[in-house]
């Protein structure tokens, strides 16, 4: 298969791109000094001949100000007007496959219940992009997307701190990057990428489940999230190896 990928230098890109090789599949990935992610037209020449596309690129601050909003408005932008116009040039092109990375954050405290693709979602804040990226993919009739648990390892930054207890969905980035690659074969849909631990295990700082009131970004680490990814490994295979 020829695969377009875009945001193949970033932690999940990086990951993907050997692995798409391994797969024997053939790579080619978006120059940003000639094509804008934001412009459909100028994608869908891009995209001419290939038949899947992995849209893996975000923009997460990493540093102190990542609790405030306006720290996320690249990653909103590249999550919703990104992810529309490269669905948008994708239909244009041709291209049968379309995989948009998400997160699984977006997902009500489930307690210490398992959460599969069917559980309720509270998406709020800056999470809430992943799931207006969610609706576009699946306008596409080959679209795929992934809740991808915390990235941890690898060149992955994880957050300095976890808020409350219970549960939290985790993935090497190479193990998000290798569900990617799975899912170029895979069924259309929704996908679940990530292990569930408990806090305690993550080797995070916990705060009080209070301090998360005080900024979206910090509140979304107070849920309890037993994200399981059964659907993920029944259809592909999948299983997280780091």
């Amino acid at each position: 298969m020829k695969v377009f990928v875009i945001g193949a230098t970033g932690v999940l890109g990086r990951e993907a791109l050997p692995r798409l090789r391994e797969a024997g599949h053939e790579a080619g990935v978006l120059d940003r000094r000639t094509t804008s992610m934001f412009d459909a037209t100028q994608l869908a020449t891009a995209m001419a001949g290939y038949d899947a596309v992995l849209n893996l690129a975000t923009r997460i601050p990493l540093s102190a100000k990542a609790v405030l909003a306006s720290a996320w408005a690249e990653n909103n932008r590249i999550r919703t007007e990104g992810s529309a116009a490269v669905v948008e040039a994708a239909l244009r092109a041709g291209v049968g496959r379309v995989v948009q990375e998400g997160i699984s954050f977006v997902y009500a405290d489930g307690g210490d219940r398992e959460l599969d693709e069917s559980a309720p979602l509270q998406p709020v804040g800056h999470i809430a992009s992943s799931v207006t990226a969610q609706r576009n993919v699946l306008r596409h009739p080959g679209g795929v997307f992934l809740r991808i648990g915390m990235l941890l390892g690898g060149a992955a930054q994880a957050p300095p701190v976890l808020v409350g207890d219970g549960w939290m969905s985790a993935v090497h980035p190479g193990d998000a990057a290798a569900a990617a690659v799975a899912v170029l074969d895979a069924p259309a849909g929704i996908y679940n990428v990530g292990t569930p631990v408990l806090k305690r295990d993550l080797g995070i700082t916990r705060l009080p489940r209070a301090f998360g009131k005080l900024a979206a970004s910090l509140e979304v680490f107070s849920r309890s999230q037993r994200v399981v990814s059964t659907k993920l490994t029944e259809a592909t295979g999948w299983k997280p190896e780091a």
